[in-house]
């Protein structure tokens, strides 16, 4: 697990993440809701980073890698793209994944409904089935959990979440909001603050 919200599997040389929404920060300001900008360029950057530094020869997106249809942050991740040229983009399609077939394969986006790599199974919506894998990663829920402090100070931070099945990955988009779980008490649940990452139970 890292802090920049990804999991880096060694053995398959993969870098797993969720939900980067990319290009919706473009779609809300055509609709007239003012958004700062930066924010996707500051999500790629922190990508092309790990992908500097571990090397991977696959990304593994569980869903949700664009917002919504094709706008100029688009066309700007197409630009960003051309430097990982070597990097297989293996996207598991998610609820807001809606642009044509044919521009994922210009942007070299190879898209599944659903893809396995040994025994684990990648999905966007966890749905509890096991499908006869060993584990399953999802993401859609952008998890977070609430940490309670002695004087009774909260704070809510996003978080691996790991069911006895499947485990739920945190958003990577900076631009996407978080939903608080209510894991059961025997569920791993890791918190990112800052820089580290915290098992909060």
């Amino acid at each position: 697990m890292l802090p920049q919200r990804a999991v880096f599997w060694a053995e398959e040389k993969a870098l797993i993440l969720s939900d980067l929404h990319l290009g919706k920060t473009a779609h809300f300001r055509k609709s007239g809701i003012a958004v700062p900008a930066g924010i996707m360029q500051e999500d790629l950057f922190r990508l092309q980073r790990l992908i500097t530094h571990y090397m991977p020869e696959r990304l593994i997106i569980v869903g949700d890698m664009f917002h919504s249809v094709e706008n100029n942050e688009v066309q700007f991740f197409r630009v960003w793209r051309q430097q990982f040229s070597n990097v297989s983009f293996d996207l598991v399609r998610g609820n807001h994944d809606i642009m044509a077939d044919e521009v994922y394969e210009q942007l070299q986006i190879n898209v599944h409904n659903t893809f396995s790599l040994r025994d684990i199974h990648f999905v966007h919506e966890p749905d509890g089935s096991r499908n006869g894998f060993r584990y399953t990663f999802s993401g859609h829920l952008h998890p977070a959990f609430v940490m309670q402090g002695a004087g009774k100070q909260r704070l809510r931070l996003p978080c691996f979440y790991f069911g006895p099945h499947c485990g739920i990955l945190p958003a990577f988009g900076d631009f996407t909001g978080s939903a608080s779980l209510d894991p059961g008490e025997s569920d791993p649940v890791f918190v990112i603050a800052g820089k580290s990452i915290i098992r909060a139970q």
